[in-house]
């Protein structure tokens, strides 16, 4: 099979396109014949070795954290998935490699695509719909009434937090470009914040959680609108020790974690206010409920762009200048790059 690979870490080449033998297929694990994949800053950061330190990925690595596609053969012990589904997946943290035309995947990361998308709309969600399901829903525990700010509104998990806060009952702010401020508003947003001309921390006040996707300097910043109790929610870091608990890392890890969020949790102790490092994980069952949230039109996918699988290269370098609206996607089926809304 087809597949785009990097052969180390912070090389200049970034990826290449090469071949491999088709991945066999274990007990509880589902073989998926991709259609198309999501493209994340998440990618590129894997592929600058940022996560190294707690992803000790062997190389050459398949790139990739989303997928759409059809089931070719399940393992012994799978009984909701046969072959002809159509699924889409963000895969296990440790089982990634989306940009190509094969993957297993286990029974339980997968879920059925919502019918009224197409593969690329499906390949567009699972990273930064669970990332928004996991820290406003389960961490965040968001409830009617209460004030979100979501940082970076028009990014891939803008788009999607904004449109979920919105469900939830929640007021919602956003920070974005003023070009991009109708478009969130159609999303849901109450405030929309031009992050070239306004400064969030002067305009907001009492919010009750936010989620931020910007880094340290942007969660200190953000725990200065929160009330007393409220909550960051960081995808940027710093990573904490919660986190490294959570993976069940290493003595070295665990003491990484202490030293590089201890400045941020000092801030968090000093204003009275939480803070909570979220590296989302593959979950089936909550793709199973955003899928309903889909297929009922409360959640739409926003693509900035489809990219074929021969342009993966592009695709990745569009991501890591971040301009993206919403998600780049790339497409094993389609043939010229095109813009979709």
């Amino acid at each position: 099979m087809k597949a785009y690979v990097i052969d180390r870490y912070q090389s200049q080449q970034g990826v290449r396109l090469t071949e491999l033998p088709e991945p066999g297929v274990a007990a509880g694990e589902v073989l998926v014949r991709i259609h198309a994949a999501g493209v994340n800053q998440l990618d590129t950061k894997i592929a600058q070795g940022e996560f190294k330190l707690f992803l000790p990925y062997r190389l050459p690595l398949v790139l990739g954290n989303d997928l759409a596609g059809v089931v070719v053969q399940v393992g012994a012990r799978v009984h909701a998935f046969q072959p002809g589904d159509e699924v889409y997946a963000r895969p296990d943290k440790d089982r990634i490699g989306t940009f190509a035309e094969f993957l297993t995947v286990s029974q339980d990361d997968l879920a059925r695509k919502p019918a009224n998308l197409t593969m690329e709309e499906a390949a567009s969600l699972p990273l930064v719909a669970l990332t928004a399901w996991q820290a406003l829903v389960e961490r965040a525990n968001l409830r009617p009434g209460q004030k979100v700010l979501i940082q970076a509104g028009s990014g891939g998990v803008g788009t999607i937090a904004i449109q979920l806060a919105k469900h939830l009952g929640a007021t919602v702010a956003t920070t974005a470009s003023a070009k991009n401020a109708d478009f969130l508003k159609e999303l849901g947003a109450d405030i929309v914040i031009d992050y070239r001309t306004q400064d969030f921390a002067t305009v907001l006040e009492g919010y009750d959680v936010v989620l931020d996707s910007q880094g340290p300097a942007s969660v200190a910043k953000s725990m200065t609108i929160l009330k007393p109790g409220g909550m960051v929610i960081g995808i940027a870091g710093p990573p904490d020790p919660g986190f490294a608990r959570e993976i069940g890392g290493n003595t070295v890890l665990k003491i990484a974690t202490r030293l590089l969020s201890r400045r941020t949790r000092r801030t968090a102790a000093r204003l009275g206010v939480g803070y909570s490092f979220l590296f989302m994980r593959a979950s089936g069952t909550q793709l199973s409920e955003i899928t309903t949230l889909v297929e009922n039109g409360t959640i739409r996918p926003v693509i900035d762009r489809v990219y074929p699988f021969a342009s993966t290269p592009q695709a990745l370098d569009q991501i890591a200048k971040g301009t993206a609206r919403g998600k780049i996607v790339i497409s094993m089926t389609e043939s010229p790059a095109r813009h979709s809304e």
